[in-house]
């Protein structure tokens, strides 16, 4: 949780949380990504493998921020959707290498959910981001 501009919220005796912070508190501008899923900039998917379209979804979301003047350590919150909770878990090492060499080693307020499908019927996986660029 280095190189971010805003406060991770951790209480005092609580047990270490793997990749994700419990609270963020930031100031600035914000800056909310729709749900982005792991298709190119064509719309179309280049891959079906599950750890390939996080990869394809950060990707996306690190392009999005751009476009609003913010980088990946800017995001305080991500909101992940996805088909299949046992595949993800069985993914988690590609994931977890693919955020890192996406997002870096910045690991804001994150929450998990499984859903029956995505309005997109290939898709895997759909991020929700909300970043805050400092003024």
């Amino acid at each position: 949780m280095t190189d971010s501009p805003h406060q991770f919220l951790h209480p005092k005796g609580w047990k270490a949380t793997p990749g994700y912070a419990c609270g963020v508190a930031a100031e600035g501008r914000m800056i909310f990504l729709g749900g982005l899923i792991g298709w190119n900039a064509g719309q179309e998917f280049e891959t079906d493998d599950f750890a390939g379209q996080v990869r394809q979804a950060l990707e996306n979301i690190v392009a999005v921020l751009a476009e609003g003047g913010a980088a990946p350590h800017h995001i305080v919150r991500m909101t992940w959707y996805v088909t299949d909770k046992r595949e993800y878990l069985a993914s988690l090492r590609e994931i977890g290498a693919a955020y890192k060499a996406t997002i870096g080693r910045h690991y804001p307020a994150m929450a998990l959910v499984q859903v029956a499908g995505l309005v997109e019927d290939r898709a895997k996986v759909e991020i929700e981001v909300t970043a805050v660029v400092p003024e």
